[in-house]
């Protein structure tokens, strides 16, 4: 079970940001390739976001795999949603589907930022 801290920390984080990526390492300096391309993803698409570095909090890091029922990182959360990880973020982007799900959101991304 989720501790109550972190869950409240999370909850406070995907519904206080638009767009949370909860990753390895930060936005500047990802810390494995997966993270690295998400955040490339994202910058590409023009996305303003929150980056979360779970390396510095295990607590954190064991929690979300909880909250989330999802095992790995980087993920993505769009107005308090999980999106996915790295393989879905990528598969959406080149789809058309991550920006329309973004637009349909009203995150300001691109040109609309």
């Amino acid at each position: 079970m989720v501790d109550q801290n972190v869950k409240e920390r999370i909850e406070q984080d995907i519904k206080g940001n638009d767009v949370v990526l909860y990753m390895k390492g930060t936005p500047v300096f990802p810390q494995c390739g997966f993270s690295a391309a998400v955040v490339q993803v994202l910058s590409t698409v023009g996305v303003k976001f929150k980056g979360i570095n779970i390396l510095e909090d295990p607590g954190l890091r064991q929690g979300l795999k909880e909250y989330s029922n999802w095992p790995t990182f980087p993920q993505l959360y769009v107005k308090g949603e999980l999106v996915g990880g790295c393989d879905i973020v990528r598969e959406m982007y080149e789809s058309g589907e991550l920006q329309t799900l973004l637009a349909d959101k009203g995150v300001a991304s691109g040109a609309n930022a």
